[in-house]
């Protein structure tokens, strides 16, 4: 790692589980995790309500921002709000960020797949807070990357604001309630859900890695600002930030910030 402290910054749409991220910074210590807050014209896990919440002129006007904070990388901090555009158009999505931030960029569903990579996990399963066509649609995301989800669940709640008030034993109930024992791991998407501070206690519930929106958040942004292929190990944040690069996974990791399309 550079002697610089790393400076990984996020997009973050609205408010809700935003302080996961301040937490995150606190605990791993020397790194900054500076969060610029997007428009969110309406807080609706509904197809044209996450179109908008991703558009360009919102994304641009949140890079600019975080360009100005001195940021190494970027992250577009929200997971519905990126898989609903498609895989192609979350990687237009992304680029269009990495231009506005002048500095490498990703999204939390390509942080997604990069996790889950870096893990050699090939099959997931998926507790989604969100309604069922919403879920399914970050199903056929992680298809796109050659990962097989088992099982999905959609737990059906519309709003960020909801989901953000899910506290402690809602979250490891939900995550327990919705693993698969074909899973390699379980996926827990939607970045308004508190979960960092609760990611041991998930791995211990379900015995299997526990990956969740902020967390891979923060460890993509962190990979990128770093120009590394993983974050250095560190205890306390599950299995992803314990499991250092080996050649297996830096080989399947894309060499830039997005994922390779599967072929």
């Amino acid at each position: 790692m550079p002697h610089q402290r790393p400076r990984a910054g996020f997009l973050y749409p609205g408010h809700s589980a935003e302080d996961d991220y301040p937490a995150m910074e606190r605990a791993l210590g020397g790194v900054r995790l500076p969060v610029v807050h997007t428009l969110m014209r309406e807080d609706a896990h509904r197809v044209d309500a996450l179109l908008d919440i991703g558009g360009a002129g919102v994304l641009a006007e949140g890079a600019r921002a975080l360009r100005g904070l001195g940021v190494q990388a970027a992250v577009w901090a929200c997971t519905s709000g990126s898989f609903v555009f498609g895989w192609d158009g979350a990687a237009a999505q992304v680029e269009g960020v990495r231009e506005a931030a002048g500095v490498p960029a990703s999204s939390t569903s390509f942080a997604f797949v990069n996790a889950a990579r870096h893990l050699g996990v090939r099959r997931v399963a998926v507790a989604a807070t969100y309604p069922a066509d919403v879920a399914e649609l970050f199903g056929a995301f992680l298809g796109h990357a050659g990962i097989e989800v088992v099982a999905l669940s959609a737990r059906g709640i519309v709003t960020a604001a909801e989901v953000g008030t899910l506290g402690r034993a809602e979250v490891l109930d939900f995550v327990a309630a919705n693993d698969h024992p074909g899973a390699e791991a379980v996926l827990v998407p939607d970045t308004a859900l508190h979960t960092v501070s609760w990611l041991g206690e998930l791995e211990a519930r379900v015995g299997k890695p526990v990956l969740t929106a902020n967390q891979v958040s923060v460890w993509e942004g962190l990979r990128l600002a770093a120009g590394v292929d993983a974050p250095s190990p560190r205890a306390g944040f599950g299995r992803l930030f314990a499991t250092p690069a080996t050649p297996t996974a830096a080989a399947a990791a894309a060499p830039g910030p997005l994922p390779a399309r599967p072929t």
